[in-house]
């Protein structure tokens, strides 16, 4: 299959890299600067364009791979009403194409990307079409490059965002505000890697809520107490351990 790709940010990247790896062939880059669009042509063996260039009419299907802000303004020259056009953004309906082609929807990868990869990770991908016959389509295409697919609605994939925000950007958020802690006590962040990985691990073979270990889900007071002293020098960090040690013991 041909694929033209519109972005070439981390998603348009690694989902291009994921496209060639299985077979197809991109065709096209098109991105807002030409010269970004020429970078990811060159590796993908593209041609490519800006966004005032001509989009390759040859292609069978075109993934527009930009911000879900981006989306909202988004214009590419020449109409695509006779293409097949999906967008990537978990939290923006599928609709929003409905006045750049008649036959349009989603392809969200439920996953966090980055162009720095050294090796591309399971991405399981969030399916959605205008009508059955453009959904089937879109399927076909993404199971042709992931091994879990789901259809899924606008509803139900901002859903699925949501949560993905909580378990990815918050988490790491808190190994960010850890790492800081750490720095700033002399002691090295290094050593809470494994604790890091095997806790991650837990969630493949159990629900998180059965699993939850630590002193507030114990309701050991005591050493919550001496963890709230020591973080008096660091009252926001405190501020947050003591609302998610509420909510682990009030669930």
């Amino acid at each position: 299959m041909k694929i033209a790709l519109i972005g070439s940010g981390n998603v348009a990247t690694v989902l291009g890299r994921l496209i060639a790896k299985n077979g197809h062939q991109v065709c096209q880059v098109i991105s807002r600067e030409a010269g970004n669009a020429k970078l990811l042509a060159d590796e993908l063996g593209a041609g490519f364009a800006d966004f005032d260039g001509v989009p390759d009419r040859t292609a069978d299907l075109f993934i527009i791979a930009i911000s879900d802000a981006a989306l909202e303004n988004f214009f590419v020259k020449g109409a695509l009403h006779d293409k097949i056009v999906v967008h990537t953004a978990g939290s923006v309906s599928k609709d929003i194409l409905r006045n750049f082609a008649h036959s349009y929807g989603v392809l969200y990868p439920l996953q966090t990307l980055r162009k720095e990869m050294p090796e591309i990770p399971p991405i399981p991908l969030l399916i959605d079409g205008s009508d059955d016959g453009v959904t089937d389509f879109i399927e076909a295409f993404a199971r042709s490059i992931s091994q879990n697919v789901q259809r899924v609605n606008d509803e139900q994939r901002l859903k699925l965002h949501a949560a993905a925000v909580i378990v990815s950007n918050f988490t790491n958020h808190l190994y960010a505000i850890a790492e800081d802690f750490c720095i700033k006590e002399n002691v090295h962040f290094d050593m809470l890697k494994p604790l890091i990985m095997e806790t991650a691990a837990r969630v493949n073979h159990a629900s998180p809520a059965k699993v939850q270990t630590g002193p507030a889900i114990r309701k050991d007071i005591l050493t919550l107490d001496k963890h709230l002293r020591l973080f008096t020098a660091h009252p926001k960090l405190r501020t947050m351990y003591l609302r998610l040690t509420d909510s682990i013991m009030n669930p």
